[in-house]
This record gives structure tokens, C-alpha cells and sequence, in this order.
């Protein structure tokens, strides 16, 4: 090695950010093992790499004792005496024995260890950057896809969409662009593992910010969202400005912003729906488009009773129960449906067993 390798680590420190000491710490620890492996030393020896000009010696380093019982570990002390006088026993003697053709080796070790550390270093620096996009939306291109995931090129890394979050009946063929959400960032020996998905309830929430500037700016915010993917979801905005209409503001001029996102999503259909503090009003706006008589409130069984006129019945549960569920996601309340007619027989025993019924499906 010399002053020019010395000066290439030196770029390589302002460019991939990797410390140049760093560098040549570790290629001499990697020197250590290439010298005994190489020439079949069992000596303690220590590497040492000129910061300046790049010149390596490698020293045996021996204790000094009053017998040698080996050789390769110890040194008498009339033999340290006469290298330098200062030696007492129990000193460490350092003895330079570097090999003829030890450059060669230098070179080859060098350039495998720095290879590795660059490549550590850029898998820390993707890792990173990754790692605080947890919970983010993300745009890549389809490369390939096998019997569990398709592999998703992020430019830097291939990011993993297993085939259980992609919604129904999607499937995708290379070259496609698709937006996906970022769950999980992981480490491996491999280098960082991005796992993204198509079906997470986050997925919705980030489109929403993409597309309607009030939720960027937190003028109006996404209190809840709850979702079956590929089929339906209701979102619960809330706005901070009294002024501002947060269900009109996701649903945009002629519902232009709402359409970008239920295209994105393949055609799902979104409900977006006004968050309230008031249980009664949050809960009947949750069930929306259904119309609400009443709301009656059972805080603690945290369950709610509502009644709903008669036409309206099938409209509130929806079609195999789906509007009525994902209100009760949304709200994180029990919804009890009742028509108008059913709710004239209703009583508190009947509200027991629902009760009951409702822990039995947990």
C-alpha cells in the first residue's frame, strides 16, 4: 500500500461517510489474521499502517521472562536487554518481522475489507433512511414475483409485498408502478428487508395526505380509518378550522379527490364520514349513508344501540353486515342495529344477550 491508498480512503470517508480510521483499524485487525494464516504464525503480532504514507509493518510482540518456554510468545531478558535496556520483566518487546512479499497480501486484504465495509455502510445508510420511513407511503416499480412476495423496486432496494397484502384479485406483471405502505423495516445478514403492503388500514390514511393539502397543512386530520381492502372503507376526518368542511375538503371539486384515491385502490369504495366528541353524533355519522333515529349509549359495556328507520335497516348493516362492522371498527364501539318496529320490543335483557353473543365472536 501507499500514500495513494491512504488518500482514497480519505475520499472515501467524505463520500460514503465511512471514517477513515475506521477503515484502517479494521484492515489491520484483518492484516493480523492474513499474516498467520499465510505464513503459519502462531505469534502474538501486531499490524501497524503508516496514516501518512501507507507503509505496514507487522511486529511480533513477545513478553519478557526470565526462562523462554516458547519461543514465539517470550523473550529472555538478556535478549530484550540488548534491543533496549529499558525492558524489566513482564514487558511487552515489539520485533519487527514483516515478510518480503507481505505488500502483496496488504493490497489484497485492503481492498476486501474496504469492500465490505462500504458495503456495510451503505446497507446502514439505507436502513436508516428506511427505518424513519416506517408507516410511509412509497412508489416503486414491479421486477418479479414468486410463489410468496412480489419484489418491488425503491431505486436503492427491492422492497417485499407479500401476496397476502395485496387486495383482491390484484396482481401485477413487471414494469408496473404501484404504491405501497412501508410496515416493517428489519435488519439481516443480507442488508436491510423492506416489507410493504397493499392492504394496511396506513395506506389509505397517506393517500388522503397526498392528495388533499388541509390534511398535509393539519388543518383537517384523519381521526380514524377502518378498511376491508379492495372492498370498502370509512374514514373519520375532523377539522380544526371551524371554516372548513372536512368531509368536502377530502372529497375535493366534484369528487375529484376522493376518485384518485378509489382509482389508486382499484375501485374501493370510501366512505368519508365527520369525526365528533359527541359519542351519539360520531357513532350515526360512522354509519353512514344509513339515516339515524336514535343513538342510545351504554358506556359501560362501551356498546351503543341504534335505531334506524325500517327502509333504511339493510342500508345500516350492509350487504353480509360490512357497514355496520366497519363503523364499529372506526368508532371502536359495539353497534346494535335496530329497525324502528324491532326497537319497540327492544329491552335490557335483549341487550344482555347481545352482549354475551358480541364477547362469544372475540
Amino acid at each position: 500500500m501507499n500514500a495513494e491508498f491512504i488518500e482514497a480512503l480519505g475520499q472515501l470517508e467524505k463520500e460514503k461517510g465511512i471514517s477513515k480510521d475506521i477503515l484502517i483499524d479494521a484492515i489491520e485487525a484483518a492484516l493480523i489474521s492474513g499474516y498467520k494464516r499465510n505464513f503459519h504464525s502462531a505469534q502474538n503480532v501486531r499490524v501497524d499502517i503508516n496514516r501518512g504514507n501507507g507503509a505496514v509493518k507487522v511486529f511480533a510482540r513477545k513478553t519478557v521472562v526470565e526462562e523462554v518456554l516458547d519461543p514465539r510468545l517470550e523473550i529472555s531478558l538478556d535478549a530484550a536487554s540488548e534491543i533496549n535496556k529499558v525492558y524489566q520483566l513482564g514487558d511487552i518487546v515489539e520485533i519487527e518481522v514483516t515478510p518480503a512479499d507481505f505488500g502483496r497480501i496488504a493490497a489484497q486484504t485492503a481492498k476486501q475489507v474496504v469492500t465490505q465495509r462500504i458495503r456495510e455502510a451503505e446497507r446502514s445508510i439505507i436502513y436508516q433512511d428506511f427505518i424513519d420511513r416506517e408507516e410511509d407511503i412509497v412508489t416503486g416499480i414491479v421486477q418479479r414475483a414468486d410463489n410468496r412476495y412480489y419484489y418491488i423496486d425503491l431505486g436503492r432496494i427491492e422492497a417485499l409485498l407479500p401476496h397476502t397484502e395485496t387486495m383482491p384479485g390484484e396482481r401485477f406483471k413487471h414494469g408496473d408502478r404501484v404504491k405501497t405502505f412501508i410496515t416493517k423495516v428489519e435488519k439481516s445478514t443480507k442488508g436491510p428487508q423492506i416489507f410493504v403492503s397493499r392492504t394496511h388500514p396506513g395506506l389509505l390514511k397517506r393517500l388522503f395526505e397526498l392528495e388533499v393539502p388541509e390534511i398535509f397543512e393539519g388543518v383537517v386530520e384523519i381521526r380514524s380509518v377502518a378498511r376491508e381492502a379492495g372492498y370498502r372503507s370509512k374514514v373519520a376526518v375532523y377539522s380544526r378550522d371551524p371554516d372548513v368542511d372536512p368531509v368536502g375538503a377530502c372529497v375535493g371539486h366534484r369528487g375529484l379527490r376522493v376518485q384518485t384515491v378509489v382509482n389508486e385502490l382499484r375501485g374501493e369504495k370510501i366512505d368519508i364520514v365527520r369525526w365528533s366528541d359527541d359519542i351519539d353524533e360520531w357513532i350515526a355519522n360512522a354509519l353512514s349513508p344509513s339515516k339515524v333515529v336514535s343513538v342510545t349509549v351504554f358506556e359501560e359495556e362501551k356498546m351503543a344501540r341504534v335505531v334506524v328507520p325500517d327502509h333504511q335497516l339493510s342500508l345500516a348493516i350492509g350487504k353480509e353486515g360490512q357497514n355496520a362492522r366497519l363503523a364499529a371498527k372506526l368508532t371502536n364501539w359495539k353497534i346494535d342495529i335496530k329497525s324502528e318496529s324491532e326497537s319497540d320490543v327492544h329491552s335490557d335483557e335483549q341487550l344482555e344477550d347481545f352482549t354475551d353473543e358480541q364477547e362469544e365472536h372475540k
